[in-house]
């Protein structure tokens, strides 16, 4: 039985126009025990600006754990979604990710299938992410970093799917980053995924959909960016944090989606009390 903690994905500063830093600063004093940093490739002008949270791979890896340090929090993991179905873009994105989890000390990096080329077939489309996967595993293992597969994309939309690409290359560093959210768009049951990926499961979403959002987009969409606060929407955080307590197998972080600081400080009240 594994212990949960509570995190918060750094999205939920996103409208806020400030730094990572800030961001970090902020969790903290809503009573964060972890964050989950957003890494990007290259420079963009609003985060180098400070009007963005993501932090630039090109920037020192220090930078985020000595943010965390400074505020007594830690990371989870690191947001590094690529589209692995791309390998001229994956690959490289995802090692790099890696090695800057690896120094910056976040124990897991978060990543999905990313939309297609339209002109791939679909075997071909694991072919190509079973190649950058290999490419990533074999750059993870030796750092003992861990790569969560995320439930976000036309292939990971169905538990199958997801357990394919999973499974699409042997190795301990890969596993899951189940996504409470994006499970229940995508129409199925959040619950039943869960106990489904349990064993595998390497970084938890806490992701709630409000019931306007679900009525509209369940079953149309496979995901979304961010959800409502937790105990605001439709998904049950008790029997969600029962059964990670009951039957995980490894510590978890449950990282917070949501779209304000005002969603993460009712979220975290909402989840304390379950924890």
């Amino acid at each position: 039985m594994g212990k949960i903690s509570i995190g918060i994905n750094m999205e939920f500063v996103r409208h806020e126009d400030k730094s990572f830093e800030w961001g970090v600063k902020k969790a903290a004093e809503l009573g964060y025990e972890y964050v989950e940093p957003m890494v990007h490739w290259g420079r963009e002008l609003l985060s180098e600006a400070g009007y963005f949270h993501s932090v630039s791979m090109l920037d020192d890896p220090l930078r985020l754990s000595r943010a965390c340090a400074q505020h007594g929090i830690k990371m989870s993991g690191l947001s590094a979604h690529t589209p692995i179905t791309k390998p001229e873009i994956g690959t490289e994105y995802l090692k790099q990710a890696i090695r800057f989890a690896a120094e910056a000390g976040a124990p897991v990096v978060n990543t999905d299938e990313g939309p297609k080329q339209p002109w791939t077939t679909e075997d071909e489309d694991f072919v190509l992410m079973r190649y950058t996967l290999m490419e990533a595993s074999m750059v993870a293992e030796p750092r003992g970093i861990l790569i969560g597969i995320e439930c976000h994309q036309q292939y990971s939309r169905t538990p199958e799917g997801l357990d394919r690409i999973a499974k699409l290359v042997k190795s301990p560093a890969i596993g899951i980053n189940y996504d409470t959210g994006n499970a229940f768009l995508c129409g199925h049951d959040p619950y039943k995924w869960l106990r489904r990926v349990m064993k595998r499961m390497v970084h938890l979403h806490g992701k709630d959909i409000s019931v306007d959002q679900g009525d509209a987009e369940r079953g149309k969409v496979t995901g979304t960016p961010v959800g409502c606060a937790c105990g605001d929407g439709v998904i049950d955080w008790a029997r969600v944090i029962g059964a990670v307590k009951k039957d995980c197998p490894r510590d978890i972080v449950l990282s917070v989606e949501c779209g304000t600081v005002e969603q993460a400080k009712r979220s975290l009240e909402h989840l304390r009390k379950l924890v």
